[in-house]
């Protein structure tokens, strides 16, 4: 569902010299998998999720989400693929409620589809009692879920998630994993990055490691621990990017 080969993304720094941010990324995420995407702070994690969301242009190479080509067809790949951030960007003067009913008909739910939908995802996420409250007036932690809602309620086949428990506390931090293992049992194609080794071990069915935008290493967990011969995932890490 995420075909990535030779997907590079470099800017012009202050001296006019090239900044190289993702080189030459190569890697495939299937259906019904959780994929990670590890790496230290300005590896290219971030910059590798917005190329695939279309909010940046790749300079070189090709990628493709849910068949469609991220430069050739952004407003297809928009369409089939739900994005989460630790920064929630809900607004403050709008309820839980009109804030997913509006992401619905921006992607043209059905009305009569959009509501059934709204409330199912509400009840699941236990925000129920919050639809008529504003973003402003929300906890960090119903902010986040009122977002997750916001990037379900078109049903997207892919899922992109980017350090989606930043700042949460544990209860909610294990409820949105929660949400994220039902979504990969119901078949969504899910990458993920984050720093938290804990998560990793216990959503990621591959993971993929970069360093200064090259990818180190990709693979199972079981390979990788076997591969360098390191039990340990953050020790693995720490190695590996070191």
């Amino acid at each position: 569902m995420i075909e990535v080969r030779d997907l590079s993304k470099w800017f012009r720094g202050p001296d006019g010299g090239r900044v190289t941010a993702v080189d030459a990324l190569r890697f495939t995420v299937r259906p019904g998998e959780v994929f990670g995407l590890l790496g230290p702070n300005g590896a290219g994690k971030t910059t590798t999720l917005r190329m695939l969301c279309t909010v940046l242009q790749p300079t070189a190479g090709t990628a493709t989400v849910a068949g469609y080509d991220v430069v050739t067809q952004p407003s297809a790949v928009r369409h089939h693929v739900g994005f989460l951030s630790a920064n929630t960007g809900v607004y403050d003067r709008m309820t839980a409620w009109e804030m997913v009913e509006y992401y619905g008909r921006l992607h043209e739910v059905p009305p009569d589809v959009l509501r059934p939908r709204i409330e199912e995802l509400f009840k699941t996420l236990q925000i129920t009692a919050y639809r008529d409250v504003p973003g402003a007036k929300m906890s960090t932690g119903t902010r986040q879920k009122v977002s997750i809602a916001r990037a379900l309620v078109n049903d997207p086949p892919v899922l992109i998630f980017d350090e989606p428990t930043a700042g949460l506390d544990v209860l909610v931090q294990r409820a949105v994993l929660d949400s994220i293992k039902a979504l990969r049992g119901r078949g969504k194609t899910i990458l993920f990055s984050t720093h938290i080794m804990r998560e990793v071990e216990k959503l990621c069915d591959r993971v993929a490691i970069l360093s200064r935008g090259r990818l180190v290493v990709c693979g199972t967990l079981d390979d990788l621990r076997t591969m360098h011969n390191q039990p340990d995932l953050e020790d693995l890490f720490f190695q590996l990017v070191s």
